[in-house]
């Protein structure tokens, strides 16, 4: 058993604490937010993750988890200490590291044995080193013994708890590789991959991965919007791509493009880098251009099929940025109804989880307590996330609430010759062959 501080207690630090106390470690959270805190000590999460109350409670009650906010707390039998803080995009795409140097500022105040501190949270490339040379100046010649690790993480929202236990590979890098065997051994119950190397590759390995991801998706949106002009299914194409054992089915889901907390963020993110060191990322560029054309594509879809937006009453289904989450952070559903609301059209909506975010910046949209009253008199319904729930609605229903009976199918979810037999008139993404 080891004892561990996880600092920051968001999607990343929570899930980490609470899987790190389910494989026996004893584990302390600490965030500097109280309101936070005091509903995680009545087993209250501050997120929507499928399992994660379930782990957090479990390990509350066997006596390995508990939370704080006190950092001295925290820290103090602590033999890791993981850094799990938001890393936000600043004006120019770069991360913001303010709260980084903080936890870092916090472990160096307070510590008084020699520790490990832990990168968990996605940092630019080059922070490893900079974290060390935060700690040394804060200690202002007081001697302490400690190394840095970088382990960046690769938990999907909506999966985080299994990403976490299941997961492809862990990343570690140091400059002490003492260190990195120390933090491996953390991870080798879950009898996974452990690729060890130096900080600076650790830290960029994380970037490639997701602008990858990205970019897979990106692409699939560019090669359905040329299978709409030219007659073909991207369906049928994504599938015949897949099977080729070289690119695999994954990521390859045509759409209103990526959002969410990480993608957006570390795209702009690794661009900024690459562009401030002289490396021109043209094709970072076009990947970002892509996802963002992909929502102003929908509107044009809706005005071509409706003509003038204004005053016409849209219906969306779905706000977050996928399922099982209720984050909105980049969601494709709250541009969309933006640009909507700019041209003057009303728009009612529904989410089975992302309601209460939605309520503090959805000022002039209608929110409704499920996908029929979004329906009432719509001109037009969008579905935005494919959300299970919407697998198999009642779509007789649906038709006869609308006041037109056409919808956008942004993930396509629904089968379309049987929404067009109903008598929708239907279309998704990158269906050509169905004009």
């Amino acid at each position: 058993m080891s004892q561990l501080c996880v600092i920051g207690t968001g999607y990343v630090g929570l899930v980490t604490g609470a899987c790190f106390a389910d494989l026996g470690n004893q584990v302390v959270c600490m965030d500097v937010d109280p309101e936070r805190i005091s509903k995680l000590k009545q087993n209250i999460m501050p997120i929507y993750e499928p399992g994660l109350e379930q782990v957090v409670e479990q390990n509350v009650n066997a006596g390995r988890l508990s939370f704080t906010t006190d950092i001295k707390e925290a820290i103090r039998d602590a033999e890791f200490a993981f850094i799990a803080v938001g890393t936000p995009s600043g004006d120019e795409g770069e991360a913001d590291l303010q709260y980084v140097r903080a936890a870092a500022e916090s472990i160096a105040d307070h510590v008084d044995h020699p520790i490990i501190i832990v990168n968990k949270s996605t940092v630019p490339v080059g922070t490893g080193d900079w974290v060390a040379e935060v700690v040394t100046k804060r200690r202002a010649g007081k001697a302490l013994e400690f190394q840095v690790v970088s382990n960046p993480e690769f938990l999907r929202e909506g999966s985080a708890v299994n990403d976490f236990m299941i997961p492809d590979r862990v990343i570690l890098g140091s400059l002490e590789p003492k260190a990195t065997s120390q933090v491996a051994t953390l991870y080798q119950p879950l009898r996974c991959p452990i690729l060890e190397t130096d900080l600076r590759t650790a830290e960029m390995i994380k970037y490639a991965s997701n602008a990858f991801l990205a970019t897979r998706i990106s692409y699939i949106n560019e090669i359905a919007n040329i299978c709409e002009e030219l007659g073909a299914d991207v369906l049928v194409v994504a599938k015949g791509m897949g099977l080729d054992k070289r690119i695999g089915p994954a990521f390859l889901d045509a759409g209103l493009g990526w959002g969410g907390s990480c993608f957006p963020k570390d795209v702009k993110a690794l661009d900024h880098m690459a562009t401030m060191h002289g490396s021109q990322t043209k094709l970072l560029q076009a990947v970002m251009d892509i996802n963002r054309n992909q929502r102003r594509r929908a509107v044009m879809s809706l005005r071509k099929q409706l003509g003038n937006l204004n005053d016409k009453l849209i219906g969306v289904l779905g706000l977050s940025f996928k399922p099982n989450t209720d984050d909105i952070r980049d969601a494709a559903a709250l541009e969309i109804i933006h640009l909507l609301e700019v041209e003057g059209a009303r728009v009612k909506a529904y989410d089975p989880q992302a309601m209460e975010a939605c309520r503090k910046i959805l000022k002039k949209t209608t929110l409704c307590k499920d996908p029929y009253e979004v329906a009432e008199d719509v001109d037009a319904l969008v579905l935005a996330t494919e959300w299970n729930e919407f697998k198999q609605l009642d779509f007789k229903r649906i038709k006869s609430l609308m006041k037109q009976p056409i919808i956008l199918d942004g993930r396509n979810l629904w089968d379309a010759r049987q929404m067009k037999s109903l008598g929708f008139i239907y279309s998704g993404i990158g269906r050509g062959n169905l004009k």
